[in-house]
């Protein structure tokens, strides 16, 4: 896992991955700033009671809520902008290191757009239930990593073994190995969780998950191919 991870870091020197690198940290910051405001218009927006004191201890309350909910949701939205893009990523890697590979399948634009907006969604509803809970210490942490580091690895792990195998095969993989992905998954979510770091977080994941799946390819069988 360490390894592969190095690979993928090494990978943003590649001129193809840095085009994408850029692409997707102005994809980012323009998301992330595009849910701050939607949260802040909702909030300010909002006359939840009406009683003076009590809506100005809301709006304070409400204050801090625009900086913290954007960037729990951070990672379901840096996915969601930088999906589109991270096809050539995983090209580029499968270029330079499993160059004797079989060609793998290219995804339209339309197909990574609608798994860009299926998972923001999922992403999205799920921390949002689950928002009470990162208000306690320690639990917080458990919570964010253990739901989006399931999330994370299971998304980016399909981004790249629909490329290579049948839907049916792609969730046999996936279930056998969940204990591995889950663990790409967190480390996954833990960069996305570190500022600055998460800008660059998709395009490392999606590097970083092209490894991880040939480590796991390298046992299947050749009939369980598309």
């Amino acid at each position: 896992m360490l390894s592969a991870l190095i690979r993928a870091l090494s990978q943003l020197s590649d001129p193809a991955v840095r085009r994408v690198v850029w692409t997707s940290v102005l994809a980012a910051i323009a998301g992330f700033l595009s849910l701050a405001l939607l949260v802040s218009v909702l909030l300010f927006n909002t006359q939840l009671t009406e009683v003076p004191w009590l809506d100005t201890t809301l709006d304070v309350l409400g204050g801090m809520a625009v900086l913290v909910v954007p960037y729990f949701l951070f990672p379901a939205v840096v996915v969601a902008v930088s999906g589109v893009f991270l096809d050539s990523v995983v090209v580029a890697v499968e270029r330079r290191y499993y160059p004797t590979l079989p060609s793998s399948r290219h995804r339209p634009l339309w197909e990574d757009v609608l798994s860009a907006a299926r998972f923001f969604v999922v992403v999205l509803v799920l921390n949002l239930l689950a928002l009470p809970l990162y208000l306690f210490p320690v639990l917080n942490l458990v919570v964010f990593y253990g739901l989006n580091g399931y999330l994370l690895g299971r998304e980016y792990f399909e981004l790249v073994a629909l490329r290579h195998l049948s839907p049916g095969a792609a969730r046999l993989t996936r279930k056998s190995n969940g204990l591995k992905l889950f663990a790409a998954g967190v480390i996954i979510a833990f960069l996305s969780s570190i500022p600055l770091v998460n800008l660059l977080a998709p395009v490392v994941a999606a590097a970083f998950m092209v490894h991880v799946f040939h480590g796991l390819e390298a046992g299947l069988r050749p009939k369980e191919r598309p």
